[in-house]
């Protein structure tokens, strides 16, 4: 015995009424810790171009993330050559000198 019963449609033609599943960030599905939906946003308000390509906002988001990195990870080097555990405003100036 078939039963075809009528299929609920949600709003958009989403199928069923269930709840929505959870929203994953772009910036997760990139596995950045930068947020790329803000610098998708600054990019936009900022007026830099008419139109913003999808992978623009991801990649760029990624060169930052890495220049920041290097950046901390070299002023960590110059706060352990002073024998200190905390980075202060003077190694990050030695490491981007240096």
């Amino acid at each position: 015995m078939e039963t075809t019963g009528k299929v609920k449609k949600g709003f958009g033609g989403r199928k069923g009424g269930g709840p929505k599943a959870k929203s994953v960030s772009k910036s997760i599905k990139a596995g950045l810790q930068f947020p790329v939906g803000r610098i998708t946003r600054f990019l936009k308000k900022g007026r830099y171009a008419q139109r913003l390509g999808g992978g623009a906002p991801v990649y760029m988001a990624a060169v930052l993330e890495y220049l920041a990195a290097e950046v901390l990870e070299l002023a960590g080097n110059a706060a352990r050559d002073n024998k200190k555990t905390r980075i202060i405003p003077r190694h990050l100036l030695l490491a981007i000198r240096n």
